[in-house]
């Protein structure tokens, strides 16, 4: 199954709020890169990745923009 960027970002909230989204609508995700803190220092400027399949994309990225995130959902 191919999976797909939903979001990408550094922000600790972001991340928290679109898993519990996903989560709560059962959509399985994948957070990417998120051990990349040992490459900066644990400083936070490397972003992490929200994964989804290909088949629940277009349901996430309703979930978000009715959230009112839509802004950090990534281009197709």
């Amino acid at each position: 199954m191919a999976m797909i960027e939903l979001i990408r970002t550094n922000d600790a909230v972001v991340l928290s709020f679109v898993q519990s989204l996903l989560k709560d609508a059962g959509i399985e995700y994948l957070l990417a890169d998120q051990n990349m803190s040992v490459l900066d220092g644990s400083i936070g400027i490397l972003p992490r990745r929200i994964m989804v399949s290909s088949d629940d994309a277009e349901q996430a990225r309703r979930i978000l923009s009715d959230a009112g995130i839509g802004n950090e959902i990534r281009d197709r």
